[in-house]
């Protein structure tokens, strides 16, 4: 993990209040991005219930491939708590 990201991720695990990640991630993120990120979470949160992959690409408006891409990650790490 290169030191930007691992200097984020320590910020945001810092940050308690949900008013003030709401605030930080509005500040950082473009509205593309406040739109996108926020999907690829869901998009984690559905392949974990088992939700077949053309309902999450559907349901969530994005392409197969990025859903495909979604799950092969979720296989190499363990997200615990999404």
């Amino acid at each position: 993990m290169n030191k930007y990201l691992r200097n984020l991720a320590k910020y945001l695990v810092s940050i308690k209040d949900i008013k003030e990640m709401e605030n930080f991630l509005t500040a950082i993120f473009t509205p593309a991005e406040l739109e996108h990120v926020p999907k690829r979470l869901e998009l984690v949160r559905l392949l974990k219930q088992g939700v077949p992959q053309h309902e999450i690409a559907k349901q969530l408006g994005m392409g197969v491939a990025t859903v495909t891409r979604g799950s092969q990650e979720l296989k190499k790490n363990n997200f615990k708590n999404v």
